[in-house]
């Protein structure tokens, strides 16, 4: 009867249990530093290009949400930049505020996920890296 106290429980998955604590926090951190665009010009690409090219070969999860974290900030620039384009028949500029908004709260979904060893992948992203 001992055979089964060590079961674990339906709740939790083999894959969640084999993401180090390391992994997760690197990984969590490619979302999160995607935030550091409203502070400096790109910087919501290039703080998840560093994290993404400095840990990718040593945790395979780095290297999942690195590239998704950079194709998701990619994909938002293209449309922000076809926002802004739009800004000139009005439409641009509600949907700069939607894009901002959508921005905000999928990053810190993705990051959540992230750090609970979940591969998380975003909505309306254009898969430049595979």
């Amino acid at each position: 009867m001992e055979e089964n106290v060590n079961v674990s429980s339906p709740e939790s998955s083999p894959k969640e249990e084999a993401v180090s604590k390391d992994a997760r926090t690197f990984g969590m951190l490619c979302h999160l530093l995607a935030f550091s665009g409203f502070v400096i010009p790109l910087g919501n690409i290039i703080g998840p290009l560093v994290v993404w090219l400095l840990k990718k070969d040593e945790f395979p999860f780095v290297d999942d949400q690195g590239k998704e974290s950079l194709n998701f900030q990619i994909s938002l620039l293209i449309y922000l930049l076809i926002s802004a384009v739009l800004i000139v028949v009005v439409i641009g500029i509600f949907l700069l505020i939607a894009l901002g908004i959508f921005m905000i709260v999928m990053v810190i979904i993705a990051t959540i996920r992230a750090n609970e060893g979940q591969k998380y992948r975003y909505p309306m992203t254009i898969r430049l890296l595979k």
